[in-house]
């Protein structure tokens, strides 16, 4: 699929199954989940079954954040770094986040994008972006509820 096209209707489809999967095979009894992470994660989701990559892998910090904050720390103070760090179970969480801060923060003198990775390297981002979605599951489903 080339950048900007329309998703063809199949890949759509497995996309958007392949997540649904994902959740289901990670809910394991009842959760706490964020409101307005669950609301942010149906944006991501559509993000993602369109090839948005970059704005999956965005939104997905901001996601991961919403849920920690509003489940785990319940503390608007703390600092996304710190949040992450002391409350996400998983690893790689500061790999995604410091993917997210090169894409979204510019540095002049090495852009972590240009345009021409929209058209080169679709297949990395896709990559990055999977990684990133099933990252923000396991934040989702890392603790029951009660």
């Amino acid at each position: 699929m080339e950048l900007l096209e329309f998703p063809n209707r199949k890949i759509w489809e497995q996309r958007n199954t392949w997540i649904e999967n994902e959740i289901e095979n990670s809910v394991v009894g009842s959760h706490l989940v964020s409101d307005q992470a669950t609301a942010l994660f149906m944006e991501i989701q559509a993000c993602y079954n369109i090839g948005a990559w970059v704005t999956v892998i965005i939104l997905s910090v901001s996601i991961i954040d919403a849920h920690l904050r509003e489940t785990e720390a319940m503390d608007n103070k703390i600092g996304t770094a710190k949040l992450l760090n002391d409350y996400y179970e998983g690893e790689d969480i500061n790999w995604l986040r410091k993917l997210r801060n090169k894409y979204v923060h510019l540095d002049i003198d090495s852009p972590a994008l240009e345009m021409n990775m929209q058209f080169g390297d679709r297949t990395d981002l896709e990559n990055d972006a999977t990684k990133a979605i099933k990252m923000v599951i396991k934040a989702f489903f890392q603790n029951p509820g009660v």
